[in-house]
């Protein structure tokens, strides 16, 4: 099965990279060296071919390399099963984001059908500890890479929600102000909840009856404030309905921007946020394996996988295990780790690079 790869990646005064280039090739990639060398910085502009903040969720404003201040560019060749983009994204001082694909202008929503990505980062250890926020993004970050036009659905429902909100905090009690509003986000908030709940799905049935070394993850959607009306009808009513509430609030007190993703260990029958440290990281790489396998079975194609530092966090068994998983895939996967003994399990299997600070910019090396 061949997966999503890039081959040429070239970035230019991003964050500590004043000007990098890698020629790579299929293979899963481990990026070694000292804190602050500027390796994160490379998955960082990886995860940035796809819709969204990245995986730090930082502005694009804080990902141009001081002091020059210039803006910076990530350009990518990037090969799918069927053919091979060059994919640019690019911002300049006080810009939006900008995205060229094969030379043409397009939207970020674009990238989302042409480049699959998942990942993992260290703040996403206390996922399951911290607010409801974090994991809808997370939730919807697997959402999105199996139903691309999730985001678009996902930025309308947030449009609609900011406008009502507005006139909620203005106290306006006319009807006919929240009308059009209460509808598109009825209709917005019923295909997210949809879009989810298959989702969840999906990755439950990808979990099903893998050989892993990683724990069973059991999932469900709820809802902060109670029942979370589905159909858009019942939506439009909650709306229409929470009217009053929402005005006390200054808020909007329904709708799937209050859903909550929670997940437990099923051989242990406990909560994720009762489990232990090196069980609560375990859960989350057995999500982005499933999520990984429901992409590869899905779409015949495996997708990259950015994992930042994941090694250090597990055992020898438990390292050993994930690369095979990574190798069985034959997903291109971008890694970092301090050291390069993080990486010894893979053998000959990947390509392993080095990255310094050198004067202050960093630079990768064989």
């Amino acid at each position: 099965m061949t997966g999503i790869a890039i081959t040429r990646l070239t970035l230019s005064h991003f964050r500590s990279h004043l000007r990098t280039e890698l020629s790579v090739d299929r293979r899963p990639l481990a990026f070694c060296g000292p804190n602050g060398a500027g390796k994160t910085n490379i998955l960082e502009a990886v995860s940035l071919l796809s819709p969204g903040r990245g995986l730090r969720r930082a502005s694009a404003e804080e990902m141009i390399r001081q002091p020059e201040s210039i803006g910076w560019k990530v350009v990518s060749q990037v090969a799918v099963p069927t053919q091979v983009h060059e994919i640019e994204t690019a911002v300049e001082p006080s810009q939006a984001r900008q995205v060229r694909i094969d030379g043409k202008a397009a939207s970020q929503i674009v990238l989302g059908r042409i480049v699959r990505i998942i990942w993992l980062t260290p703040s996403m250890d206390r996922l399951w500890i911290e607010g409801a926020s974090g994991r809808r993004r997370f939730l919807d970050r697997m959402t999105m890479s199996l139903d691309p036009g999730h985001g678009e659905a996902v930025l309308d429902y947030e449009r609609a929600m900011r406008e009502r909100n507005r006139l909620l905090k203005d106290k306006v009690r006319d009807a006919h102000w929240y009308v059009a509003l209460e509808r598109q986000m009825a209709e917005t908030g019923a295909r997210i909840t949809a879009s989810r709940r298959a989702a969840v799905s999906r990755i439950l049935a990808a979990q099903d009856g893998a050989e892993t070394a990683f724990p069973v993850a059991g999932l469900s959607l709820d809802h902060l404030g109670g029942d979370l009306p589905e159909e858009c009808a019942d939506l439009a009513d909650a709306l229409e309905r929470g009217r009053h509430a929402d005005l006390a609030a200054g808020r909007t007190l329904t709708g799937p921007h209050r859903a909550d993703l929670t997940a437990s260990y099923e051989e242990k029958g406990i909560s994720a946020a009762q489990c232990s440290t090196g069980e609560q990281k375990a859960l989350l790489i057995s999500l982005v394996l499933a999520n990984a396998r429901a992409l590869s079975e899905d779409t015949g194609s495996p997708p990259l996988i950015l994992l930042d530092e994941v090694a250090a966090h597990l055992d020898s068994d438990r390292r050993s295990a994930l690369f095979a998983e990574i190798l069985k895939l034959g997903a291109q996967t971008w890694m970092t780790g301090t050291g390069l003994e993080l990486f010894e399990e893979l053998g000959g299997h990947a390509q392993v690079l080095q990255v310094a600070d050198r004067n202050g910019a960093s630079e990768v090396s064989p």
